[in-house]
């Protein structure tokens, strides 16, 4: 009892008595059946305008119909068979995996499991979290419609006209999922995505004669009560979430005027929505350009909302407050120290689920550098890398620049320390959080070298699996980093919650004339004791693959601490790892077969070093032979 007491205070430590409170009334206002006022299950139809008057007035957008300037026709085999894939009812589940749906999916039903949500619940009476049910992702990808950007891509390069299976698909997407009843109007930032995909596709097949009078005003109807929801619901986001799911939700409530200036409410929603947005991109992006959710993943998607956010306010005449824009630049000066050089792939760090939700590219989800430069090119108009997909958003850049690379940085708001050597970098993570931490990960170090990730984070699978994988992947022992008695730095709770917040961090990265240093110590382990701090110390020698790694332990006796070490199979024969204890004892390396998660939903066998010591102390040196 005294044990959940405390649990029941930290959680209002760390998360402060608005979310307690806000969590307590939302849950006993969808008990007695508010929420179904609210939003309302068979809303009256009205026609807001005419398909003639909106084809003629279109509001501001990237691009008007088929005709994308300068954007030269490529038909690539890879985009090809991805929509012949689709056409046969095949989809790409989290940028990776296929999965067949067949060509009369039904929208509520999760492939995985077969489990069927029951389509005549109102969505608050949907639970998001079942072991019978599975992981609700798995309904919610093909219903927020990114795979619509495949086809349309593939209308484009091969000079095609999709425009009757993209109808067909939103049709039958709102015939199936009737306003507010079904999983599908769960979670409002799928909402949203799912209403920016729409209009994307609307402004391509703008003139297509499968665009009939009937069947804009089923989708207008629909888009307005989706916006509807979003707005009445933006509270859940904005208190009890905050993270890429507010940015998403906001950024539709500003973009509801200025895309459907015909609807209703729409400039209360839009003015408020503008505000919001501003709020959210200054309180989640630090000052220093890294992202409260501790993800690259995640930070990606707040990219692409920006990119989607600057431009169409830009084309529509309107400016944000300049907090928005600095915090862009900021975010891109931040993962652009962070790109490997070679491989264009950013660290697997932080809560991986997938997520990219505007594919204008035939890139490999891994690779970061076409999304980076639309934002840069909506920003700057110029580019880093080659890049063609800033031309959908209507923006032609002026040039092409060289990126510059930097040996040293430090992120100290959120905790990043990089090393950057010619094609070598080490990336060291080590900050404290005053927003909710994801995964038990502090002080975890990555390697790359020439474009392989030689040591490295082993991503985070998914949010809905056993107990087992989820402490593994999230936890301290899924990170090159360490556990004492095999705990975390950090208490678990349930589902995205952390007990026992780091709160203290220090670091600072130096450099001589030989070697690069990195010095950073945690506060950690205070469900075990309250004075633990775990000192590291990485030496990086100059032009060599050579470090070395001390980790002190202190405010703890009588422990067994853990030190571990992730790294592909292929990667065996290249490392080699050894270790002393505090009185110079070499100690005997524990090689386990474990798991990594490049994509969400996927893993895959992989290679676990760990050492075990009882003297508080590591000295492990790490050499890499090409």
């Amino acid at each position: 009892m005294i044990q959940k007491i405390k649990k029941i205070a930290n959680l209002i430590s760390n998360m402060g008595f608005r979310y307690l409170f806000f969590r307590v009334f939302y849950t006993i206002k969808t008990k007695i059946g508010w929420q179904k006022k609210v939003f309302p299950t068979q809303p009256k139809v009205s026609e807001f305008t005419s398909l003639e008057n909106w084809r003629n007035n279109l509001p501001p957008f990237f691009f008007y119909g088929k005709d994308i300037s300068n954007l030269p026709k490529e038909e690539k085999e890879i985009l090809a068979k991805t929509f012949q894939e689709i056409q046969n009812g095949v989809f790409t589940f989290f940028s990776k995996t296929k999965i067949s749906l067949g060509k009369e999916y039904d929208w509520i039903t999760n492939p995985l499991t077969g489990f069927q949500y029951d389509i005549h619940k109102h969505w608050s009476e949907v639970q998001d979290l079942s072991k019978e049910a599975g992981d609700i992702k798995y309904v919610w990808e093909k219903a927020r419609f990114s795979f619509l950007y495949d086809v349309i891509r593939y209308d484009y390069h091969f000079k095609d006209d999709q425009s009757a299976y993209v109808f067909k698909e939103i049709e039958d997407f709102i015939t199936k999922n009737p306003i507010n009843q079904g999983p599908n109007y769960k979670c409002s930032q799928e909402i949203s995505l799912r209403v920016l995909n729409w209009t994307f596709a609307l402004y391509y097949y703008k003139d297509s004669p499968n665009l009939t009078e009937v069947l804009f005003q089923k989708i207008m109807h629909s888009i307005y009560w989706q916006i509807h929801h979003v707005y009445h619901n933006i509270h859940f986001s904005r208190i009890s979430v905050r993270n890429n799911h507010a940015i998403t939700e906001t950024l539709l409530l500003y973009l509801s005027e200025k895309l459907f200036p015909f609807f209703p409410n729409v400039a209360k929603w839009s003015e408020k929505g503008k505000k919001w947005f501003e709020q959210e991109i200054a309180y989640q992006v630090y000052e220093d350009g890294t992202f409260l959710q501790f993800s690259m993943n995640y930070h990606r998607v707040v990219i692409q909302l920006l990119t989607w956010g600057i431009q169409l306010a830009k084309l529509n005449g309107d400016t944000f407050d300049k907090v928005v824009y600095e915090r862009a630049q900021k975010s891109l000066d931040f993962l652009d120290a962070c790109i490997d050089p070679v491989s264009g792939e950013l660290p697997n760090y932080g809560s991986n689920d997938g997520a990219l939700f505007f594919k204008l590219t035939n890139d490999d989800y891994r690779l970061y550098r076409s999304q980076l430069d639309d934002l840069r090119a909506v920003l700057n108009g110029y580019i880093y890398f080659d890049s063609k997909s800033s031309l959908w958003y209507g923006i032609q850049p002026k040039q092409k620049k060289q990126a510059a690379l930097t040996e040293i940085s430090e992120f100290t708001k959120g905790g990043y320390y990089i090393i950057q050597e010619g094609n070598t970098k080490t990336f060291i993570r080590c900050g404290a959080y005053k927003d909710r931490p994801y995964q038990s990960d502090n002080l975890h170090i990555d390697i790359w070298i020439d474009g392989k990730n030689v040591l490295r984070d082993n991503g985070s699978y998914q949010y809905n699996t056993s107990k087992e994988l989820i402490n593994y992947f999230n936890g301290s022992e899924g990170h090159n980093t360490i556990s004492i008695d095999g705990k975390d730095q950090m208490q678990k709770g349930d589902r995205f919650i952390w007990n026992y917040w780091v709160k203290y961090a220090k670091a600072n990265l130096t450099e001589s004339q030989n070697k690069f240093v990195f010095k950073g110590e945690i506060k950690g382990f205070k469900h075990l004791d309250s004075n633990i701090l775990h000192q590291r110390i990485v030496t990086k020698s100059k032009g060599l693959n050579k470090w070395i790694v001390k980790d002190i332990i202190s405010g703890v006796e009588n422990k067994t601490s853990f030190q571990y070490w992730h790294f592909s199979n292929e990667m065996i024969d290249k490392l080699s790892i050894t270790s002393l204890d505090r009185n110079n004892k070499k100690l005997e390396p524990i090689l386990e077969e474990k798991w990594y998660s490049s994509y969400y939903g996927v893993k895959e066998k992989s290679t676990r070093l760990s050492f075990e010591s009882n003297t508080n102390m590591f000295t492990t040196k790490i050499t890499y032979k090409k």
